[in-house]
């Protein structure tokens, strides 16, 4: 099987990639903006028509959209994530590949959720920040685009190579600083809101089932149970070892000072959000395998190697 993988170099790409090179089946070509990309092509300035004339030079049979950008203004994430997902989509059309299209959309597509509810692919979205909007944009525009597509929307990732600029990346670098400096107490906040994380891992499982699969729509990747912040501090403290309290900026008793972070989910989803994920078990045969306790072992083996 001819896979084209798009945003290899990515956080999600770099899972994906090494799950697709696993499978001895696949035969894998990595496009991308970096230099260790098989091929360089920048998808929110490249025109389809040169896309189209390499997908018919390569004539794959699965084409995987992990390219995207997570942060930045609204202009950039239009260009990175719906501009370059319509590139995608239109040069499929215009190719004679026949390519099936799998394509990773995100949680804060669905933007806020009741709190104790599931949300199903079946919800409809309503994004609270102008990445869910872009994110959301992307993906109508696969599912309408009459290709053989599937939409995996994917809540929170986490694990290995998990960003030090995201949400737990930046909780085990606070960690981390706290124990190289041997102070005694860490603030944060936000520590209320409840997500459901997923490892990356399980992630690049997933898309290797769709990719495999004849399913179509949207999916939902996720655990399936939504947990607290506070008790991801935990987990973390105890594989990290740290033994220091843990305090919230609002908490009348926390002593001043200490390192503070910003709230840390500024996706527009509110305080809550958990995927059913029964479409992923019924459709892909998938279910996730790597528990949160395993997830942030390996995200705080990596911080500490930078200590």
């Amino acid at each position: 099987m001819r896979v084209l993988l798009i945003g290899a170099n990515g956080y999600l790409g770099r899972h994906v990639a090494d799950r697709l090179l696993a499978d001895p089946a696949v035969q894998l070509t990595a496009l991308g903006r970096g230099d260790d990309a098989d091929v360089r092509f920048d998808l929110s300035t490249g025109s389809p028509g040169a896309l189209t004339r390499f997908l018919d030079a390569v004539h794959p049979g699965v084409v995987i959209n992990c390219a995207g950008a997570t942060r930045g203004g609204a202009r950039e994430l239009i260009r990175h994530n719906t501009v370059a997902t319509a590139t995608i989509c239109e040069s499929l059309r215009r190719s004679g590949c026949g390519a099936r299209l799998v394509h990773l959309g995100c949680a804060a597509e669905y933007g806020p959720s009741p709190a104790g509810s599931s949300t199903g692919e079946d919800a409809v979205p309503r994004p609270g920040s102008p990445y869910g909007v872009s994110k959301l944009a992307a993906s109508e525009l696969v599912l309408g685009s009459g290709l053989d597509a599937i939409v995996l929307r994917v809540f929170s990732p986490t694990g290995p190579g998990t960003p030090t600029g995201s949400p737990l990346g930046r909780l085990a670098e606070a960690m981390r600083r706290v124990m190289q400096q041997g102070e005694g107490e860490l603030r944060l906040a936000g520590l209320g809101v409840q997500r459901d994380f997923v490892d990356v891992r399980d992630v690049a499982r997933a898309v290797h089932a769709a990719a495999l699969s004849a399913a179509q729509g949207v999916v939902n990747i996720g655990t399936g149970r939504a947990v607290r912040l506070r008790e991801v501090i935990s987990v973390l403290a105890r594989v990290a070892g740290y033994t220091g309290a843990v305090y919230e900026p609002d908490e009348a008793h926390a002593p001043g000072g200490g390192p503070q972070l910003p709230p840390p989910y500024p996706d527009g989803c509110g305080p809550w959000q958990q995927a059913d994920v029964r479409s992923a078990r019924d459709r892909l045969g998938w279910r996730p395998r790597i528990g949160l306790e395993e997830s942030l072992a390996d995200i705080w083996m990596e911080a500490a190697c930078r200590i």
